[in-house]
């Protein structure tokens, strides 16, 4: 494989599973030095293993993006370990699957504080440290075809991403004169840990057996499989590579066709 990211660092947030874990993988793959940022320290670690197993670099930093300074140790740690930070992926997220008159003020508020607020402390830590750099950069976020329409039982979700795809726009803007480009993916129906989750809350909801929200959900897919996070991986490798130079404040619809917005 190419290696199109040689000499870069890139962070991840949410690196230790599911679509964080495959693009953690594949920044290293091309050639970048990765540290890899979750909550959960332990899949952290594993996930680091596994770039070192094949020869890459990687650091972990367990943090929660809903706190500015666990933000700003991620970025320090990149500097310190690595020399600097190129490429920041903000894949931390969260989501529930709660109907309309019954979504809470605290339903609400986590998910705008992992998905929204999150994604705002990394990206102001990582954007000082790239400016000050002077080499420019990449700002990654991983928004849902979620933020592209409305769904019913998915109102707070849909808005945090929604919300997502519109601070890519806003950052794009404030960070084009230091040449570091911003932009968003939007993935459909990905095979992860979290899908399994959104199809028990569907079957709950909807009276269904487990796997029944899922199976109709993949049968809608165009292309006529599930997403997988490697599919996911590819295009933020290149959206984090030369590449893309010229391409920002664009959300990039990953879902098989799913949604045409």
């Amino acid at each position: 494989m190419e290696k199109r990211l040689e000499g870069k660092v890139a962070a991840v947030t949410g690196g230790g599973q599911g679509m964080g874990r495959a693009i953690s993988l594949r920044l290293a793959q091309e050639g970048a030095r990765v540290v890899v940022a979750d909550l959960k320290r332990e899949q952290a670690d594993q996930v680091a293993a596994e770039i070192g197993a094949v020869g890459g670099e990687a650091h972990v930093v367990e943090m929660d993006v809903r706190r500015p300074e666990h933000a700003q140790a991620m970025v320090d740690a990149a500097v310190q370990r690595f020399g600097g930070l190129d490429i920041l992926v903000n894949n931390a997220g969260v989501g529930k699957i709660i109907p309309f008159l019954e979504t809470t003020p605290q339903d609400w508020d986590f998910m705008f504080e992992v998905n929204c607020k999150g994604l705002l402390w990394c990206s102001q830590a990582a954007a000082r440290t790239m400016i000050s750099q002077g080499r420019g950069g990449r700002i990654i976020n991983l928004a849902s075809q979620a933020g592209r329409r409305g769904e019913a039982l998915v109102l707070a979700y849909c808005a945090s991403k929604a919300a997502v795809i519109s601070m890519t726009q806003s950052m794009a803007l404030a960070l084009a004169e230091h040449q570091i480009t911003v932009n968003a993916i939007a993935p459909g129906i990905v095979d992860t840990p979290f899908w399994e989750e959104v199809d028990r809350q569907f079957a709950r909801l909807h009276n269904l057996p487990t796997g029944e929200p899922k199976r109709r959900a993949v049968a809608s897919i165009p292309l006529g499989r599930i997403e997988q996070p490697e599919d996911v991986a590819g295009v933020a490798a290149f959206l984090a590579s030369a590449d893309a130079g010229y391409i920002t404040q664009q959300c990039i619809n990953v879902d098989g066709g799913n949604w045409p917005g």
